[in-house]
């Protein structure tokens, strides 16, 4: 359900971009880059890794694409803005409880940025996804002051369509939904920071023109590698009355690959614990107990390093919120990520 650039996107949009709506035909390998048709689009990149002597990590690396305008210009320079480019990476280095992360905003300008299916990777500087469009395999490459990784990622399920008729949808009102997918389980190998590192990925990517209604505060995203091979995507949508939207909404993916779509009163998350940011005052619930009666599924979700928020620079005119590695314990184990909006102020304008 990830999510950042909305603090970019106006709750008036121009009828010049598409609406994701039902019945929607994907086409793969070509469905997997850019989709400039609509407004908003993200790839997102999270997995926790082990070095060679156990050390653990949890990586993110984010890549957006905003439109700006559509049709005929009379402006032909390179420089031209039709869309924004936005990159998070953050890492986590989990066994020394240290958190960093990075931002940048670029136009495509002679290359700077973009998503093209016929180069096969999505790009921001020197950020890079780039795909084997044969295998599905992928590669992420990033450089930052810090931080280097090369990571090769490789399926070891088949990609999910999240949501009912080809859409996920959020609020009320047509076209108020995204085309939202992932690869669950992507193995990794490959170096950091010169150390050998291996583990276990996700991929979500997702496009859309509107997402969420005036009434929508933000969010509570989870994405669940289970040491059974199960996996699992939850996401609930908060109020601004407090209340938990019924637009909530996951996904069970069993051992097989075999995707189970999850209504909202089909699971419940709970906070149990917080951590209060000394940056910016908001306060997330950094532990959860999440419940899927009918699956039998009682899992414990507890932050690997409590303060993992972004917080937004004015540079990248973005919002504030917390994403991170977490472990899972209780009916089975497992790790993943958590990501929290809308708790620094309202996830969009």
């Amino acid at each position: 359900m990830p999510f950042v650039f909305l603090i970019l996107a106006l709750f008036f949009t121009p009828p010049t971009w598409r609406a994701a709506l039902p019945g929607y035909h994907y086409q793969f390998p070509r469905d997997h880059f850019n989709h400039a048709d609509f407004r908003t689009e993200w790839w997102y990149y999270t997995g926790n890794l082990r070095a060679g002597d156990g050390h653990r990590y949890g990586f993110e690396l984010v890549f957006f694409r905003q439109g700006q305008r559509r049709g005929p210009s009379d402006n032909a320079s390179a420089w031209r803005v039709d869309d924004l480019y936005l990159a998070h990476l953050a890492l986590t280095d989990i066994d020394a409880g240290r958190f960093r992360y990075f931002t940048r905003l670029n136009r495509a300008g002679p290359g700077i940025a973009g998503a093209s299916f016929d180069e096969s990777r999505i790009w921001n500087g020197n950020w890079e996804a780039r795909w084997d469009q044969a295998s599905g395999t992928q590669t992420l490459a990033a450089v930052a002051d810090g931080v280097r990784f090369s990571l090769h990622l490789t399926p070891r399920k088949p990609l999910v369509i999240h949501g009912e008729n080809g859409i996920s949808r959020t609020a009320e009102g047509a076209g108020n939904a995204a085309h939202y997918l992932s690869f669950p389980r992507l193995a990794v190998e490959g170096t950091l920071n010169g150390r050998a590192v291996a583990g276990l990925a996700w991929m979500d990517h997702e496009w859309f023109t509107t997402l969420l209604g005036p009434a929508q505060q933000g969010w509570d995203w989870f994405s669940v590698q289970l040491d059974d091979g199960a996996d699992l995507m939850l996401f609930q949508l908060r109020r601004t009355d407090g209340a938990i939207d019924p637009f909530s909404s996951g996904t069970f993916i069993a051992r097989d690959g075999r995707a189970t779509h999850l209504r909202r009163s089909d699971f419940s998350l709970v906070p149990t614990a917080w951590w209060t940011s000394r940056e910016t005052g908001a306060r997330y619930p950094v532990q959860w107990r999440i419940a899927i009666p009918a699956l039998e599924i009682a899992l414990e979700c507890a932050a690997a390093v409590p303060g993992q928020e972004l917080v937004a620079g004015q540079e990248t005119s973005g919002p504030t919120y917390w994403e991170g590695a977490v472990t899972y314990s209780g009916s089975a184990g497992g790790a993943g990520y958590l990501e929290m909006t809308g708790y620094a102020g309202p996830a969009h304008l």
